[in-house]
């Protein structure tokens, strides 16, 4: 399943794999756990319009099982590529998959979620999946107020870029937020 989401994406959500729905409707994140991101992005002032989502694993692994090691590593350029077309400002890993793909060697989840971590040019915000919301209902307010975090993260980038320009003096780095949804890769 490719990702989904606007080319123009400031901030994109990378996930585990496509669950029962997401391979039925060949979207991500239609299901249970995407109705609690929907809300959690609301909760923030975005929409699913604003957010470019993907997934570390492009298809659905047999009985929902983990991904296995190959399965990433298989899907890994896909995942890499998107990134590299989208360039948001923050990248959101929900869950630990997402968290050991891109940010290899870092804490467990539950240390890390809510800070940012840099990377190169890339800003990562691991996040508990959504999912463990629907399992753990006090993750709930582990999930808002981190989302709290990610707001200011993309104020943050949002005042670079605006300084950016005024400095460069480019009015063309301001482009607006929107556009065509894209299904890539």
């Amino acid at each position: 399943m490719p990702g989904f989401g606007p080319a123009t994406a400031r901030i994109m959500a990378v996930g585990e794999a496509p669950g029962e729905k997401e391979d039925l409707s060949g979207r991500p994140f239609v299901g249970a756990a995407g109705q609690i991101l929907t809300g959690l992005l609301e909760g923030i002032g975005l929409s699913r319009d604003d957010i470019y989502i993907s997934n570390t694993v492009k298809c659905r692994p047999p009985k929902n099982r983990d991904p296995e090691p190959a399965e990433v590593e298989a899907c890994a350029a896909y995942l890499d590529a998107q990134i590299e077309i989208i360039r948001p400002d923050v990248i959101l890993l929900l869950g630990r998959h997402a968290v050991a793909r891109l940010l290899p060697g870092m804490p467990g989840i539950s240390r890390i979620h809510g800070n940012r971590e840099q990377r190169g040019d890339r800003l990562y915000v691991p996040l508990y999946h959504p999912a463990a919301a629907l399992y753990n209902g006090s993750l709930m307010r582990t999930l808002e107020a981190d989302m709290q975090r990610v707001r200011g993260y993309l104020d943050d980038a949002e005042a670079a870029r605006a300084r950016a320009v005024r400095d460069a003096g480019e009015d063309d780095a301001m482009a607006p937020v929107g556009g065509e949804q894209l299904d890539i890769l």
